[in-house]
């Protein structure tokens, strides 16, 4: 295997730098976009004090599940890792065998479409919001077994209205995009 990056302080580099914007990627998925063994992953992680992925999931869950919205935890499609009120958004979905079609393993769309919803109510500061309407698109199959990674960004609002852009990504790859518009019920909604 030839690595990528000469030299281990270059390598520690991109590697914080990669799990900046990939906190949930696996060391063999590291080691893969660096070009190193797994082993020289666990040891850079060790070096620099990053724990592995599922100690990483839980710490920024943990924070996720402490801020108010609309939905428990538990109502939100796939599993939430961050949440900043009326800001971003940010969940993770592997897909089941109860999700796909029985013959071609492709994943239900309605699924790709409820984690990104319940992923834009939870963004939302508020107790009551609904979808108004929503503009999706579908850029490729996903299938059994692979990992969604969404990410809900508020990008405006106007009094109780507002819309919610949701990428969704397998690896670094966009499979499912929506423009999403909620609306508040109440007028105490939280203000970050």
């Amino acid at each position: 295997m030839e690595p990528r990056f000469s030299g281990r302080k270059k390598r520690h580099q991109y590697l914080e730098k990669y799990l900046e914007m990939h906190p949930f990627v696996t060391d063999d998925e590291l080691a893969q976009f660096l070009g190193v063994s797994v082993a020289t992953i666990r040891l850079d992680r060790q070096i620099l004090g990053i724990p592995e992925v599922r100690k990483r999931t839980r710490f920024v869950a943990q924070d996720a599940f402490e801020k108010p919205t609309a939905l428990d935890t538990h109502e939100v499609v796939g599993e939430l890792m961050d949440l900043e009120l009326n800001k971003s958004a940010i969940s993770v979905l592997t897909i089941t065998e109860d999700m796909v079609l029985a013959k071609t393993k492709i994943a239900r769309g309605h699924h790709l479409f409820a984690q990104a919803n319940s992923l834009a109510v939870a963004v939302v500061g508020a107790e009551i919001v609904f979808t108004g309407s929503a503009r999706i698109r579908y850029k490729r199959p996903v299938y059994l077994g692979e990992k969604i990674v969404a990410k809900a960004t508020v990008k405006t609002q106007r009094g109780t209205t507002f819309l919610i852009s949701v990428h969704s990504k397998v690896d670094l790859e966009i499979v499912f995009k929506a423009q999403i518009v909620l609306s508040v019920q109440d007028h105490k909604f939280k203000r970050d």
